[in-house]
């Protein structure tokens, strides 16, 4: 299902267009880094975290693998690219469509980095509260636009949003040789703007639990913040990070291609009228709510509603 590849460092992929290749990280003796490199066959469909014990564990004692979920969102994502790059510490980005359109190049500056790019659907949307062919449209869209502003094949590693999954969609995406991701620490970083208490949190379940994978989000300032001082106190107390890539990559559906391609356009013709310096600062950062907590909501639609407040205010398309 998986293999080591080989410890991690960041190497030049010289087979790719210069403008996306990785790159070149060499750790220091403070820096993180990555302890080993792991290569998933998702031919099986395979599923990772807490609520798939029973299926398959990637880590052993110690290890850890760092996802970010919902962005990019430009004002954070950089400053966490940036903590992640002084370690020389790979990461995994399960990435909203829509967002990725709004923001190409740092979906691309994700990649540009070494770390691996996931789905996390199209508009974040509670795929338990929709129809099968809803929440079939909210993955294959999803996936299509990501790559579409990725600019080159991404992983097939999927999360679903509020980590509620549902039978057809486990199947689905089975079919579709796409491996599902869920958590093991969740830091809770939608719930506070004190970097300390992301830490602590992660910290503390670290310490009970001795592995696993870690949810943040690169859409908050609390995790932006938080970042720098929790990968030093990672290496500190000697947990290693575990960079997870897929061995083949995912095979987009054509149709939702065409849909993401007219979005892309959408998108770009809005961009002309503002441009990206002036979209950045005016970004709200007031309505990062814990409606996108990867947790249960109480009332989906209601949530699934503020949900997709959260992301018009966001776009504005």
């Amino acid at each position: 299902m998986w293999r080591i590849v080989g410890a991690a460092a960041c190497l030049l992929a010289s087979a790719i267009p210069p403008a996306l290749a990785q790159e070149a990280c060499v750790p220091g003796p403070r820096a993180l880094g990555v302890s080993r490199t792991v290569e998933i066959d998702t031919a099986s469909g395979p599923r990772f975290g807490f609520q798939y014990k029973a299926h398959a564990d990637l880590l052993a004692e110690g290890e850890v693998v760092l996802t970010f979920d919902d962005g990019p969102l430009r004002a954070y994502t950089r400053a966490v690219l940036d903590a992640l790059r002084a370690h020389c510490a790979k990461a995994t980005f399960f990435v909203v469509g829509r967002m990725a359109l709004s923001d190409p190049e740092m979906v691309q500056e994700y990649m540009r980095q070494g770390h691996t790019v996931g789905v996390h659907t199209w508009s974040h949307a509670n795929l338990s509260a929709l129809t099968p062919l809803k929440a079939r449209h909210e993955i294959e869209l999803g996936f299509s636009a990501v790559q579409q502003a990725a600019g080159r094949p991404i992983a097939p590693f999927f999360r679903f949003p509020y980590l509620r999954d549902t039978g057809a969609m486990t199947i689905h995406l089975q079919e579709r040789r796409i491996a599902i991701f869920s958590i093991d620490v969740d830091s809770k970083d939608y719930l506070t703007a004190n970097p300390a208490s992301v830490i602590d949190r992660v910290l503390r379940e670290l310490a009970h639990k001795r592995k696993g994978i870690i949810l943040m989000h690169d859409i908050h300032a609390s995790t932006a913040r938080a970042l720098p001082t929790l990968l030093a106190e990672l290496k500190t107390r000697r947990y290693k990070v575990v960079h997870i890539r897929a061995k083949a990559d995912v095979q987009t559906v054509a149709e939702y291609d065409a849909q993401a391609a007219q979005q892309a356009e959408g998108r770009r013709v809005a961009n002309l009228r503002t441009p990206l310096a002036k979209r950045t600062l005016t970004w709200p950062t007031t309505v990062m709510a814990p409606t996108q907590a990867e947790r249960p909501p109480a009332r989906p639609a209601p949530r699934e509603r503020e949900n997709n407040d959260w992301i018009a205010k966001i776009l504005k398309w």
